[in-house]
């Protein structure tokens, strides 16, 4: 029970870390504009139609997070 206790404080405390990441990179002018428009992100926009599925930045976020994961594991 404690196990998990510690678990569910560790998610959240990421996801508030996330939370806050995301309010504040937009503000930084290298990063925050190229952030879900980078190569391998699939764009599609026809006349009434728009699809898109930020693969590339998905990737990079999981890795993100689970190098994150680890290092709290650890």
């Amino acid at each position: 029970m404690d196990q998990m206790a510690k678990g569910l404080i560790t998610i959240g405390l990421i996801l508030v870390a996330l939370g806050g990441l995301f309010l504040i990179l937009p503000q930084i002018p290298f990063l925050g504009s190229h952030l879900g428009k980078l190569p391998g992100d699939i764009y599609i926009k026809k006349e009434n139609f728009t699809f898109y599925f930020p693969i590339t930045t998905s990737v990079i976020i999981s890795i993100i997070i689970s190098f994150i994961l680890y290092l709290v594991k650890k």
